[in-house]
């Protein structure tokens, strides 16, 4: 096989995989990890569920696809990281439900004992705390205004990143998701 020709079909394969965990990021999204099935997902994207076995082997490969593109999609280097970008952060997401909803479908399932995602929430979370903490640090020493050290702060303010989340996913009319992380930050004392 020619050069060009290999190149031509790993590119096919790589957008393929792309357009699966698309496709699957959608099921997941309307119906969970454990009602999101292989064939539903390849009947999205035009595919037997044995083609797209081919592409990721078992639900819980393309799970990890799923995940790892959604970080991908937040991807900031730790250190460029700020609180006002934290606005910025929960401003991103308010225009992207659907993404949103895939995380915090998976997150949700993702307590139960077994669950494939188990291990990466955990790791996951084990990261943003820290990631959180050097950010509240860098903005606020060793204490924040309220007498709290950014390592107990940080769990807070992903808590209330989180569940401002939920809030808006069920009720967006209602929940202003921006603008209540604005009113979390005045508590902190930042003004944004």
């Amino acid at each position: 096989m020619p050069y060009g020709d290999a190149m031509n079909g790993r590119v096919r394969s790589e957008e393929r995989r792309a357009e699966i965990v698309r496709a699957a990021l959608e099921v997941i999204a309307e119906r969970g990890y454990r009602g999101a099935s292989l064939a539903a997902v390849a009947e999205r994207v035009g595919l037997t569920q044995q083609g797209l076995l081919h592409y990721f082997p078992t639900k819980e490969a393309l799970l990890v696809a799923v995940l790892e593109e959604r970080d991908q999609w937040d991807a900031v280097p730790a250190a460029q990281w700020r609180v006002d970008l934290l606005v910025s952060l929960v401003e991103y997401n308010a225009m992207r439900p659907g993404i949103i909803q895939t995380f915090s479908a998976l997150l949700g399932e993702s307590v139960t004992e077994g669950h494939p995602a188990r291990a990466y929430f955990t790791e996951r979370y084990r990261r943003v705390r820290a990631g959180m903490a050097s950010v509240l640090r860098t903005a606020y020493g060793d204490r924040l205004p309220n007498g709290l050290t950014p390592e107990r702060t940080a769990p807070l303010l992903i808590a209330v990143m989180d569940g401002l989340q939920y809030q808006w996913l069920l009720d967006p009319e209602s929940v202003d998701m921006p603008g209540a992380f604005r009113d979390f930050l005045a508590l902190l004392g930042e003004e944004v």
